[in-house]
C-alpha cells in the first residue's frame, strides 16, 4: 500500500521520503493535479486532518493509498506563542521560506529580543479506508534574531535546538532528522502504519 502526502512543500516531501525510506512514499501532485486546501483548522491536528482528508477525497482507488499529511510550525512564547500555525503564511498567503524567516526575525528584532525560547510542534494525520489517526512531535530551543546557515528550510537557520550550539541550517540534514518534532511524529506514525496495514506494507 502507497503512502501519499497531502502536501506540495518539497523540503517536507524530502524529510518525510528520507525518514520513512521503509515504505513507498510519494507526493500526491504525483497523481492528481494539485489543488488549494483551506486550512481554517485552530490547531496543528485540526489543519493537519483538513489536508489529508482533502487529498484522500480527491483520490480515485483510495482503498489503495494511506494518505500522510504533515502540519507544522514554529511557536515563540515571548511573541504569544507566534508564529504557530501560521507558520507557512506567516509573511502572508503564498509567502516562501524566506519571507516568512525574514518576517520573523524582523518581530524579534521590533521587540528588541535577541534570543529566546521556542519549539516546533508537528501534527502527522493518517487518513485511510481505515478512519483517520494523529500523532505529534516537538523540539525544542531557541531562536535568534540572524539567519546562520543554508541547511533545511523553513525557520531552520535561525532555530537552535537545544544541546547544541549551531542553528538548524548549520547542522546536517541527517543529524536534524535524528531527533527533530517531524521525525518524532513520523516515528509514532511508523508504528501506527505497521501495526494496522501489517500485512500489505513493504
Amino acid at each position: 500500500m502507497k503512502i501519499i502526502l497531502a502536501t506540495s512543500n518539497k523540503g517536507k516531501v524530502r524529510e518525510i521520503k528520507d525518514m520513512m525510506n521503509d515504505f513507498d512514499v510519494m507526493a500526491y501532485s504525483d497523481l492528481i493535479e494539485p489543488f488549494d486546501i483551506i486550512e481554517d483548522g485552530s490547531t496543528f491536528q485540526a489543519n493537519a486532518l483538513i489536508k489529508a482528508q482533502a487529498v484522500f477525497d480527491k483520490l480515485s482507488n483510495n482503498d489503495n493509498y494511506i494518505v500522510m499529511s504533515d502540519d507544522s510550525g514554529i511557536s515563540v512564547p515571548e511573541l504569544g506563542g507566534e508564529p504557530g500555525i501560521y507558520s507557512a503564511r506567516y509573511a502572508g498567503v503564498g509567502a516562501s521560506d524566506e519571507q516568512n524567516l525574514q518576517a520573523l526575525i524582523a518581530k524579534l528584532k521590533s521587540a528588541n529580543i535577541q534570543r529566546t525560547s521556542a519549539f516546533y510542534t508537528a501534527c502527522i494525520a493518517i487518513t485511510s479506508k481505515l478512519g483517520t489517526m494523529t500523532t505529534h512531535g516537538w523540539m525544542h530551543g531557541e531562536v535568534i534574531d540572524e539567519a546562520i546557515g543554508d541547511k533545511g528550510f523553513g525557520y531552520d537557520p535561525m532555530f537552535i535546538p537545544y544541546g547544541y550550539e549551531l542553528t538548524l541550517g548549520e547542522i546536517d540534514e541527517s543529524i536534524k532528522n535524528s531527533f527533530s518534532h517531524r521525525s518524532k511524529a513520523l516515528e509514532l506514525a511508523r508504528i501506527l502504519i505497521k501495526a494496522n496495514f501489517s500485512n500489505t506494507n513493504s
